[in-house]
């Protein structure tokens, strides 16, 4: 997983509540279990319309999304984290989001921010200006150019997660030294290895 300490980039705006996890990735690819690979289905029904948000040439190559409320909601398919930041996307802001969504994003290295409706809107205003925010996971803090400063809470571990890119192999990992002291101590009670 890449270390996610601040990102600076421009912005998508999807002006939609509720938007489930199948809109997100449909089911129909889903067959894979490789994370990469997901990013050019994402939003695949609505893609297909031409006035879709995300298609309008001013968020191509945006890597934060701000989107409404009860973002990610619907099924547990970690895809569609999956399928977010395949695509580019390395943060959401949102006032809030689905329970597993917002579980699945932070191991797969994507920053689900929640904001107030009021803050959101004052993103999106500033938006409307230059079209460039910053996300600063270490200062919790979202600025723009235009002045704008916004702190914003997220979980103590979650955070150290993504600013040390550890998912939650990694994190067991960095404590291998612990483990094989313990199993060294701790002798097995039953062979667990097969005699060839």
């Amino acid at each position: 997983m890449k270390e996610l300490r601040q990102v600076t980039g421009r912005a998508a705006v999807l002006n939609r509540v509720d938007v489930d996890t199948d809109q997100i990735i449909p089911k129909q690819f889903l067959k894979r279990i490789e994370r990469s690979g997901y990013g050019e289905f994402l939003f695949y029904d609505w893609m297909k319309d031409p006035e879709f948000e995300l298609r309008q040439p001013e968020n191509e190559g945006a890597a934060i999304l701000v989107a409404g409320r009860n973002f990610g909601c619907g099924s547990s398919r970690e895809h569609a984290a999956w399928a977010l930041e395949d695509a580019g996307y390395r943060v959401v802001l949102a006032p809030s989001f689905g329970d597993i969504f917002h579980t699945n994003s932070i191991k797969s290295g994507l920053a689900p921010i929640e904001l107030s409706e009021g803050d959101l809107e004052r993103v999106k205003d500033a938006l409307a200006g230059e079209n460039e925010l910053t996300v600063d996971l270490e200062a919790r803090e979202i600025s723009h150019a235009g002045g704008l400063r916004i702190p914003f809470e997220f979980d103590d571990f979650a955070r150290h997660m993504l600013i040390e890119g550890l998912d939650d192999i990694a994190l067991t990992l960095k404590r291998e030294e612990r483990i094989t002291a313990y199993e060294q101590a701790h002798p097995a009670l039953i062979d667990t290895e097969s005699l060839a």
